[in-house]
């Protein structure tokens, strides 16, 4: 229940800016296009800050902030540091300009969160998905998130991190209505 709860609340910081995010973008204009890489990133990973000021200034449960403030961790908003690498080849880029401020997820549910908002976000950049592309798909984002210590402070097992790749798998196939591949 703490997760489902969590889950409804994570984002609401995008309500301070939301024609800024892929998901509300329906016209094909993208503000984006008229700021620098740096600037998008700033804004998108502001919406974990706006996110836990609206929820304390609405008195939301500390439990429910935690999952506002955790649910992308320290992760790098990729897309804009890639871009800003691209733009200035020949100069060192500061991975923390395009990084959220964390913290890192320190709940077995917040854990969850960050996994399966990752998941849902990525899987809409998915491209002619195969039960093979999915099952590669949920694993390099979850075993990337392992590699830069995102569940380091939560107390979750590898054992858990496992089924829930395999529930995720299972849901992108429903999804895409991809029939599950039984090994002859």
């Amino acid at each position: 229940m703490l997760a489902r709860v969590g889950a409804l609340y994570h984002d609401i910081g995008k309500m301070k800016h939301p024609t800024y995010y892929t998901e509300n973008q329906s016209t094909g204009i993208n503000p984006h296009d008229e700021l620098s890489s740096k600037e998008s990133a700033r804004i998108i990973t502001n919406h974990v800050i706006k996110g836990v000021e609206i929820a304390r200034k609405n008195n939301l449960p500390d439990r429910v902030i935690d999952f506002i403030r955790t649910h992308h961790g320290t992760s790098v908003v990729y897309y804009f540091y890639m871009q800003e690498k691209k733009a200035f080849p020949d100069e060192e880029i500061n991975r923390q300009d395009f990084s959220y401020p964390g913290p890192k997820p320190f709940s077995k549910e917040t854990a969850i969160l960050m996994m399966c908002d990752s998941v849902e976000a990525a899987s809409k950049s998915l491209k002619d998905p195969t039960s093979a592309k999915i099952e590669a798909f949920v694993e390099n984002i979850i075993n990337k998130q392992i590699e830069e210590g995102q569940f380091l402070n939560a107390n979750i097992t590898f054992k858990e991190i496992e089924s829930i790749k395999k529930v995720l798998k299972h849901k992108l196939a429903n999804i895409y209505h991809l029939r599950i591949e039984y090994p002859e």
